[in-house]
């Protein structure tokens, strides 16, 4: 039987600059695709899993973060507020006392992705291996990545190891913004702010950093044209009335 992750951290505290007007009056996460805010389908993802607790980081509009999340049933949701932004290394490091001594999911609130024969995190949680891992993370091809034109962050080796692009000029896969963490990966961890791409590299000088290459759609939804991009791809737009139901 597979480890399953019974917590998780989303991290929902950033600014959101690129994503402006939008995030003018509102937070990143709370920027609907389809009808259903980017951290809400997050939410869904891990309460559909079966965690049963999830820490969520705030600072940008958090009071409108504050009152979303209050109207949700499930999962259960611990709010961390960051009077100042601590990045996302800093953030899942304050929130470790939360998180629990066991491997815990951390998912970004600026990814949509949809699964592919098997729930993304279903393949994510098998795929885990704590004698040998300190981080597991989801890694996107970047030939069929959505929203994302970049140089990609990994390369995957055929035994599931993942290593930093370095000085390479582009690399196979980009984060996916989901990964799962051993609490031991934070042991040396700077002072925050830091962000989380310190952890992973320091799982990786020790030989403890893996990855799985995601099977589904995934896009990276950054700015307010890759919402109305991802919700063209995903026949997401409302469809106009007809006329004749219109008068009735």
């Amino acid at each position: 039987m597979s480890f399953r992750p019974r917590r998780a951290m989303v991290l929902a505290a950033g600014l959101g600059e690129r994503m402006r007007p939008l995030t003018e009056t509102l937070p990143k996460p709370l920027v609907p695709v389809g009808g259903r805010t980017l951290l809400d389908r997050v939410l869904d993802r891990l309460e559909s899993f079966g965690v049963e607790r999830v820490v969520v980081n705030l600072h940008f509009h958090r009071g409108a973060l504050e009152a979303h999340l209050a109207r949700r049933a499930a999962p259960p949701i611990a709010l961390a507020p960051e009077p100042e932004l601590l990045d996302t290394g800093g953030a899942i490091a304050a929130a470790l006392p939360r998180l629990g001594a066991a491997p815990f999911f951390v998912a970004s609130a600026d990814v949509l992705w949809l699964d592919g024969g098997t729930p993304t995190l279903e393949r994510v949680a098998r795929a885990w291996r704590g004698e040998e891992m300190d981080a597991l993370l989801l890694l996107q091809s970047c030939a069929t990545a959505r929203g994302y034109d970049g140089p990609g962050d990994y390369f995957l080796d055929p035994a599931g190891r993942a290593k930093r692009r370095g000085g390479a000029l582009i690399a196979t896969h980009v984060y996916g913004g989901v990964a799962i963490l051993a609490p031991a990966a934070f042991a040396d961890a700077p002072p925050a702010p830091f962000p989380l791409r310190r952890i992973f590299e320091d799982a990786e000088a020790r030989g403890r950093l893996w990855g799985v290459a995601h099977d589904g759609l995934w896009f990276h939804v950054g700015t307010p044209d890759s919402v109305l991009e991802t919700e063209i791809a995903l026949d997401l737009r409302p469809r106009p009335t007809p006329a004749a139901e219109r008068l009735g």
